[in-house]
């Protein structure tokens, strides 16, 4: 254990509590009536929810810089919207597929991307905090190498979900939108966005990291 994790300073936790009330409330309007459904809603913003609850769960004992709050709180409402409407009909996508002449929905790619951009900096603060790796490149190909993993095993879990549940909503969650090359798309875009969220905040994560952390 390398983490000196002093007390925050006063007023520290109103954000954290700020941005946790406002995601309860957004998830709980938008699970009233889904366009997609409850259940796809589920399959899609679960994962995220799992992960608010395990910051909740571990806030006393290891307090997170604030970077990595409105981090989660970013990528659960990414997630929340690709659940409204199923990431391959969200609006958003569908007007910049008419808008550039796209031949598919691509809000997936945004998802994807998300899924390495925002987990990169708990997976970096873990690894500077709890870990004791040293800035540099190591810690910059680690941090890489572990968003990479996660945006595989999440292909595995939609190929699970897939086999698992009724083949409309299986088929909804997977997203593939008959690209073949779109599991390797996803693994790469978590790549990308784990390298970009490095090199363009790592200095305002460390400077985050701070009012937790002297190290």
């Amino acid at each position: 254990m390398t983490d000196t994790t002093t007390d925050p300073p006063d007023g520290y936790q109103r954000l954290p509590l700020a941005l946790l009330g406002v995601l309860l409330l957004i998830c709980a309007a938008t699970l009233i009536a889904p366009p997609a459904g409850r259940f796809s809603w589920l399959l899609e913003v679960g994962p995220g929810l799992a992960g608010v609850l395990v910051l909740v769960a571990t806030y006393r004992r290891f307090p997170m810089s604030r970077v990595v709050y409105v981090s989660v709180f970013i990528h659960v409402l990414i997630l929340v919207y690709g659940g409204i409407y199923t990431y391959a009909k969200t609006p958003l996508g569908n007007w910049a597929m008419a808008a550039f002449g796209f031949s598919r929905n691509h809000y997936d790619r945004v998802g994807h991307v998300a899924l390495g951009f925002f987990p990169a900096f708990i997976i970096r603060e873990i690894y500077l905090r709890l870990v004791g790796m040293r800035r540099g490149g190591w810690l910059f190909f680690t941090v890489c190498s572990v968003a990479l993993a996660i945006g595989a095993f999440w292909e595995l879990l939609e190929w699970w979900v897939t086999l698992a549940v009724a083949s409309d909503v299986g088929q909804a969650f997977l997203g593939s939108q008959g690209d073949i090359w779109d599991a390797q798309w996803d693994m790469f875009l978590a790549l990308i966005g784990a390298a970009v969220a490095q090199a363009a905040f790592g200095g305002l994560h460390d400077r985050s990291m701070r009012a937790v952390w002297r190290g």
